[in-house]
Parts: C-alpha cells; structure tokens; sequence
C-alpha cells in the first residue's frame, strides 16, 4: 500500500485506461491486462532481473512537456499518471535490436528465431558465435535455482564466455525446475525407466505411494522436507493425490 492508502494507481497503456495495483511493475500490469510485452529473462516464480532488456517499454507522464523515456517493465513500478507505449517505434527498435543480437548468440534456437521473424529478422547481423548452443544467458534457471535454495547453478567465466553450468554436481537435487523454466529448451533433460537424467547426472525417481506416478528424485524430497520442515513422508505422494486426499477430508467435515 502507497503512503498515502491508496491500494491502486490510474495509468495508461496503448491508450487504456487502467486501475493498476500498487506495487505491482508495467509487466505484471500489462500481462494481466491482456497486454503482450515479450521477454526472455522474466520468470513469475523469482525476482526479475532485466537482463535480456527484450521488455523495455516507452513511458511518460501528461507534466512532463512531452519528455519520455525508455524502461525496463520487469522492473519499473505503476506509477499515478503514468503513460505507457509497448510499440513505439523507440521501443520496437529496441526489440529489433535485442533479438539481432540473440540471433548471434543462439542462431539455431527456435524460439528466438520465431521471436525475430515477427519483428522482420531472419538473420543476425552480427557475427554468429561459433560452436553455439541455445543459451541466451537469461539466467533464470540460477535464479529459480537460488529460490528453491539448492544453489547448484551458477554463471561462470565473463563477457562473451560466460556459461551456466553446474560447478558442484553434488548440490544438484535433480528437481529439474531449471530446465521447466528455461524458455529456450536449453537444459535437457530425460526419464527413461524411472530415472532423470540432467547436467550429466542420473537421479532415480521416487513414485507415489498410491498412485505409482513419478512425483521427484530422493535428493529433491530430502531437500524440499528440510525447507519446509515438513516429513518427508508428505513429499511422497503426488499434487493430484494430496488434492484428492485434501478434497475427501473437506467433504467429510462439511458433510459431518
């Protein structure tokens, strides 16, 4: 809540008038709002970031004698008054120039080869890096790694060397939120005859004890029971099965 008990801020996006909660960013607001604003490094789950600076919007305000500037969404909170562009031509420049240089970075990548043709790029023009992968260095798998508080990832090396990797395989709980969450498919990962296979490791997968699904990896269900302070006996069964327990004892109590 603001100081002065306001619980929401009135503001503008592509010329809608909107109520937008306090507190909340131009990304949370516009995507609520049915509003697109692409990006790469945004994750709903960890904090935002800015990296990939794919989301920048064009804002401005009716005291500001027409004076705007370029922001990070992700990022920037609602403000009272605020006028917000997602497609300027400032901002689709941007983009343009933004998904250029990915196509350098990750030229075999679908997903930012389909991000760039929407704008007209179907090829970099910078120079491709040799030997790429489909990394775009979003860094939200150590993001939502640090958030589970496994900590296993970690970006190594610096400038145009700078990889993701595992430096101690130990720590990974093979959970596999990581590669779930990377929006460009660039961790693999595999299970094959109840066992994961992820950063060069092998996890065998424990199932539910009532429904037989695989629900997760001894490692994670240790990890997670640790953290939440919960038994581990808790972590056993699947969501769909906890749901369904949960469901049956509600209708027995509303029932009598």
């Amino acid at each position: 809540m603001s100081d002065n008990g306001k619980t929401t801020v009135r503001m503008t996006i592509d010329g809608r008038s909107i109520d937008a909660p306090v507190g909340a960013t131009i990304l949370e607001v516009a995507r609520a709002n049915g509003i697109d604003i692409p990006s790469l490094c945004y994750h709903p789950g960890v904090e935002a970031f800015g990296a990939c600076r794919l989301c920048v919007v064009e804002i401005t305000k009716p005291n500001w004698e027409g004076w705007k500037k370029l922001v990070t969404s992700c990022l920037y909170p609602v403000e009272e008054e605020l006028i917000v562009s997602t497609r300027s031509e400032e901002v689709i420049e941007n983009r343009r120039v933004v998904l250029d240089l990915q196509l350098a970075r990750v030229p075999d990548s679908d997903v930012i080869r389909q991000m760039a043709a929407k704008y007209g790029i179907h090829d970099t023009s910078y120079e491709k890096r040799k030997d790429a992968d489909t990394c775009i260095m979003c860094t939200i798998c150590v993001r939502v790694c640090e958030a589970i508080g496994a900590n296993a990832i970690a970006t190594l090396s610096r400038g145009p060397e700078k990889y993701v990797d595992v430096p101690n395989i130990d720590a990974c709980i093979g959970c596999g939120a990581c590669a779930l969450s990377c929006p460009t498919d660039a961790i693999p990962m595999t299970e094959e005859n109840g066992v994961r296979h992820i950063w060069d490791k092998d996890f065998e997968l424990v199932r539910c004890e009532v429904s037989g699904e695989p629900i997760g990896t001894p490692e994670q269900i240790k990890h997670f029971a640790e953290k939440s302070g919960l038994p581990e006996s808790y972590f056993t069964k699947s969501d769909r099965q906890r749901k369904k327990e949960t469901a049956a004892d509600l209708a027995r109590v509303m029932l009598g």
